[in-house]
């Protein structure tokens, strides 16, 4: 049985994939969607930062964007991609977990990554309620309220005095002997409350955060905590084909999403773990323009070819 054709797969139907496909598929491209349907943002009740859809639910955003792919002759498939198998120079077989192969010209990989929480009862039950992670995409709806930041980083600590912007009532939550003096001269000097012990885990009433349990018995009454998570990247089918790593395991990509394996493009936040939506979507629009160039010197190659063969395309 032949295998399906098309110039492009994009693996991962979020707003970086399902925007590189819009533009290929506007292009003329003959381009298919393969997504699990597991979109990182699914917990979360809408959007925000982006211009002109501010407040959507995602799970709208993601119809209608695979509505306008449609629409222009692009094809989504419901499904997991397992591997990626090169055969000659860019081309590969993506293969789904029902079995079914997809022959394809180039891959652009948009699949993302997940939040690692810390290990804190309670803490992943209220992710993206009232337990959220960043400031720019909800801080506007939870401003003035009782904030907390859980972290023991220096990172944590810069992450708190941005999270300060959007309340006057802001906790830092962090283990003992942690901050330096300027670290914590800096907290106090803006008003942000510290707390130093472990905790223990959170108070909920009624369905809603009411505060943050110490492991020394003390509650902190908190309306909304903000938590920087640990990124981890769903690059599981990049290092498959063999795509060059930082030091940090993140895949490598230039300014348009190309990768060290030729044929493999990325864009989203499986490179980029602080892209927002309306970020994502930009990166996936400009990986899906250099695609597109990419394939015209394909074309170009094999035209001039043919031509000096004696055949016109």
């Amino acid at each position: 049985m032949n295998q399906p054709q098309y110039d492009v797969a994009v693996i991962g139907g979020g707003a970086a994939g399902l925007s590189a496909a819009l533009v290929l598929s506007r292009a003329r491209r003959k381009v298919v969607v393969v997504d699990a349907g597991q979109p990182r943002n699914a917990p979360a009740t809408h959007v925000h930062g982006y211009l002109s859809r501010d407040g959507f639910p995602p799970g709208q955003l993601l119809t209608c964007g695979r509505e306008e792919v449609t629409r222009y002759g692009g094809v989504a498939v419901e499904g997991s991609v397992t591997e990626l198998v090169p055969h000659g120079g860019t081309a590969f077989s993506v293969l789904l977990a029902g079995g079914q192969r997809i022959s394809v010209r180039r891959v652009l990989v948009t699949t993302g990554l997940r939040d690692e929480l810390p290990d804190i009862p309670g803490l992943a039950d209220r992710w993206a309620r009232d337990v959220l992670h960043c400031p720019y995409c909800h801080g506007h709806e939870v401003r003035d309220r009782q904030l907390g930041v859980i972290g023991d980083t220096p990172a944590a600590v810069r992450y708190a005095q941005i999270v300060r912007q959007w309340t006057h009532d802001l906790v830092y939550f962090t283990r003992p002997d942690v901050l330096t003096h300027a670290q914590r001269a800096g907290l106090v000097a803006r008003a942000i409350g510290v707390i130093e012990g472990e905790v223990e885990g959170l108070v909920v009433d009624d369905d809603e955060l009411r505060g943050v349990q110490m492991a020394d018995g003390c509650v902190v009454p908190r309306d909304v905590l903000f938590v920087p998570p640990r990124f981890v990247p769903h690059n599981r089918l990049l290092l498959g084909v063999g795509c060059d790593v930082d030091e940090n395991g993140w895949v490598t990509a230039d300014a348009t999403g190309r990768t060290s394996v030729p044929g493999v493009w990325v864009a989203g936040n499986v490179v980029d773990p602080r892209a927002q939506v309306i970020t994502a979507a930009g990166a996936g629009s400009a990986a899906a323009i250099a695609l597109n160039a990419d394939l015209v010197e394909d074309d170009v190659t094999a035209a001039t070819h043919a031509f000096n063969q004696g055949h016109l395309a």
